[in-house]
């Protein structure tokens, strides 16, 4: 195969965001590129059975294909697909998570339902985290290039709520006059849903007694919220205002608090439109035994417990464990509790017979202990919200060998001009274990 590749059409895309054409007969895989493109393109890697390439020009664009608004596309690794236009990305976005499901036969075509549109493309994130490198120029702030760890600086980012961009602004002025910025290594900012702000700066432990000092005064200036953090998540400390912001879901309102270092989804719209589905499918009776394994906050288990009989968490980060306890105390839920333990072994830890219900949120590593626990179990419905088809059908794939069906699975996009997508799937055990999927 030549090393560079004058004309290729784009016939798809693929798992990770590359378009796929063929060259020879063997596939090609190269990013930020459309579904009908017709592109030159550099071979950087060639194995048997597919090649990878980098984009030299798009001779042909695409009627999928738009002009990228934001100036860091290409450099910056955070988006992938700002060239297509968003309800491209929603249709393969939905095709490439049908597709994995089928092919790893956990599915059956009915049970597919089609995707949830972000309900806005641009401005959604509620967390972010920029990293922070020292350089010969100075301290650069950003976010990574593609398939590096070198940072790109980044000045405005199209995914930021509009207070979340004045932050970052503040930031570029500010940080390069910290005192030793080269310990200065990333500085998260989340905004809650009510407005209010978090900035949670990482700093070498060096570095730590003048930085809190600096950053105090930083947000005293601008009215935020601010922790340091000097090593693992047991070194935050409150700096200034108060450590938990606030994620509101349900109605009438359930609002949650969740400390620096603990999960909320970064999409809090969609989220909302998730936790709906969740309850709409899920149509619970009010006697249900339900058990919440990576609970987190209560995200789930709380709009859950308001309908169920009882919900048990279980979460391994024991601030968060300790947000959903209180979360469960100021909105008087009193059919829940939550506790500190390994989610993926919890089955063998602890007694949880003649279950409803069992709700898994678990990290994109996903969980396949916990899958294979389950069947030992066998609680009446399974509940698998993923954040990765590959490890969504790697521990779907035990349940539905040992007596467990399908009975919808849906993707949601939450991440807008990414590839990632987030879906919620339902399974039933069945009463004859020689059903077929």
């Amino acid at each position: 195969m030549p090393e560079l590749i004058k004309d290729l059409e784009i016939t798809g895309l693929v798992h990770g965001g590359r378009g796929i054409g063929r060259c020879d007969g063997k596939a090609v895989f190269v990013p930020m590129t459309a579904p009908g493109d017709r592109v030159v393109c550099r071979v950087v890697r060639s194995k048997s059975s597919y090649s990878e390439a980098e984009l030299v020009a798009v001779v042909e664009p695409s009627a999928h294909r738009r002009e990228p608004p934001c100036p860091y596309f290409g450099s910056c690794g955070g988006c992938q697909w700002q060239h297509l236009f968003y309800p491209s990305q929603c249709h393969w976005k939905e095709k490439i998570f049908f597709d994995q499901l089928l092919r790893g036969k956990v599915v059956s075509q009915e049970c597919l339902v089609p995707i949830v549109p972000a309900p806005d493309e641009w401005h959604y994130r509620n967390r972010v985290q920029f990293k922070c490198h020292m350089t010969g120029k100075g301290l650069v702030t950003g976010f990574y290039r593609c398939g590096s760890h070198s940072v790109v600086e980044i000045k405005r980012c199209l995914l930021l709520p509009q207070q979340m961009q004045y932050v970052l602004d503040h930031l570029h002025k500010e940080l390069p006059g910290a005192p030793c910025p080269e310990c200065i290594t990333q500085v998260d900012v989340a905004c809650g849903d009510d407005g209010a702000l978090r900035v949670l700066l990482h700093g070498l432990t060096k570095g730590r007694r003048q930085l809190q000092v600096w950053l105090q005064a930083f947000a005293q200036r601008h009215q935020i919220n601010a922790c340091l953090q000097s090593g693992h998540r047991h070194t935050i400390e409150l700096v200034h205002g108060e450590t938990d912001l606030t994620v509101i879901v349900d109605q009438p309102p359930i609002a949650m608090g969740y400390g620096p270092g603990g999960f909320a989804q970064v999409n809090p719209a969609q989220n909302r439109n998730l936790i709906a589905e969740v309850l709409a499918i899920l149509d619970l009776q009010g006697n249900e035994k339900v058990l919440d394994l990576f609970c987190g906050m209560g995200n789930f288990s709380l709009p859950i417990a308001r309908r169920a009989g009882w919900v048990t968490g279980i979460e391994d980060h024991a601030p968060s464990v300790a947000a959903a306890i209180n979360n469960a105390h100021v909105n008087n839920l009193k059919n829940v509790e939550f506790r500190v333990a390994d989610a993926s072994t919890a089955f063998s830890r602890g007694n949880f017979d003649d279950l409803d219900l069992l709700v898994l949120d678990p990290p994109r590593s996903g969980s396949y202990h916990a899958s294979r626990e389950i069947l030992k179990a066998r609680p009446q419905r399974v509940l698998y919200i993923s954040c990765d088809p590959a490890t969504l059908v790697r521990d779907l794939q035990p349940l539905v060998h040992g007596g467990y069906r399908v009975v919808s699975s849906r993707p949601f996009d939450h991440f807008p001009q990414t590839w990632h997508v987030e879906s919620l799937t339902l399974l039933e055990r069945r009463s004859a274990v020689g059903c077929q999927t």
